[in-house]
């Protein structure tokens, strides 16, 4: 399956993502100057949370074991059987928020002018999602196991590089001061 991958070092906090998002997905006119004309406002299905420096694109995990698709009694939330992308079927919605309350990410959120739930379904109609098309920094990434995978050995390639060139490898340790300190 393949998931939006989020680096946090190269997030500005632009939220260019949360106004690609809203415009690609909840406009009609598909344009920044009419999606703010529009009346409800498009909802973006990604939101950036935090200060400029300390930000963090936040949207749907498409969790394995997700609660919002055991929660909703429609059965309007579902996975989606070729991309294992969890989606909203907005004609069984019956906006009972349940989904809502649910999410232990707080990623669903209710539309009150169409009183159904919004919620990220990585664009499974597109080829690339409209929040990862849009970030200027790349903080933003989608991929399967093994492209994260290689995203994270050359993180850990740099870090191994700092710490060797930061005076050895032998020279860095951990210390765990007490129970609660631990990683």
């Amino acid at each position: 399956m393949k998931r939006i991958w989020i680096d946090r070092e190269k997030c500005l906090g632009c939220k260019s993502c949360e106004l690609q998002c809203a415009i690609e997905r909840d406009s009609v006119s598909k344009t920044l100057l009419g999606a703010i004309q529009e009346t409800p406002k498009p909802i973006a299905r990604v939101g950036v949370c935090g200060s400029t420096g300390k930000s963090f694109p936040l949207q749907c995990r498409q969790c394995q074991d997700a609660s919002c698709i055991r929660a909703c009694p429609a059965g309007a939330m579902q996975r989606d059987e070729d991309t294992e992308a969890i989606f909203l079927d907005q004609a069984k919605c019956r906006g009972c928020w349940m989904c809502v309350m649910s999410c232990p990410f707080g990623v669903i959120v209710p539309s009150d002018a169409y009183k159904v739930a919004v919620k990220c379904d990585a664009c499974i109609h597109m080829e690339e999602p409209a929040c990862v098309n849009a970030c200027p920094t790349g903080a933003l990434s989608q991929g399967d196991g093994a492209d994260f995978q290689k995203i994270l050995l050359k993180k850990r390639g740099r870090l191994a590089l700092f710490a060797l060139q930061n005076g050895g490898a032998h020279k860095v340790s951990l210390e765990f001061v007490g129970e609660d300190d631990k990683l």
